[in-house]
């Protein structure tokens, strides 16, 4: 099958943590879970179903399958430069049914004794608007924010309007514009 490389314009983004952090939204219903071993599963299944019809997973292919999902969720824990703290996981709890559903999924990762990196930023679709994402987030920079972070960068592809708004609104801004190649299958 004939291949060719499309280039996504992507823009990192970078918050001081030293400019204070705000604290994370309580959501009824929605409960937040920071990194354990046993979550490996649970963080996979929330990151598929966050990403497999969404953009990101056209950049990122193991994104679009719950198997590369669960083999990225292996990789990223195994690193020497995981971060647990910053690692969360959000579950959902229906009121009515007593029902379990994880529904956001966040990492990451130590680039420098100061300078961290978040990855996979992910909520599934109908949970979006909620305040889980917040609820992630602020969690993860706090989580950094405890081992001695002091800048967390991450990427997000231009034409993803609302994470960018969402993370400026975080206090995230514009370090540089980047480009991911990635290798597109033509039939």
């Amino acid at each position: 099958m004939p291949t060719a490389i499309t280039y996504f314009k992507r823009y990192r983004m970078q918050i001081d943590l030293r400019e204070g952090i705000q604290d994370p939204p309580e959501s009824e219903n929605y409960h937040f879970l920071c990194w354990n071993d046993n979550l490996v599963a649970a963080h996979a299944e929330a990151k598929f179903r966050s990403f497999r019809n969404e953009l990101d997973a056209n950049v990122f292919r193991c994104l679009g399958n719950a198997d590369g999902c669960y083999r990225l969720m292996k990789e990223i824990s195994s690193r020497d430069n995981f971060v647990p703290e910053a690692t969360w996981l959000a579950r959902f709890k229906h009121p009515r049914t007593g029902r379990i559903e994880n529904c956001g999924t966040i990492q990451g990762l130590r680039i420098k004794p100061d300078v961290a990196s978040i990855q996979n930023v992910g909520v599934v679709a109908s949970h979006r608007g909620k305040q889980v994402g917040a609820g992630i987030m602020m969690r993860s920079l706090h989580g950094f924010h405890s081992v001695g972070v002091r800048f967390v960068t991450l990427e997000v592809t231009v034409h993803n309007t609302k994470a960018i708004r969402f993370y400026q609104r975080l206090g995230f801004r514009v370090l540089r514009t980047v480009y991911k190649s990635t290798e597109v299958l033509y039939a």
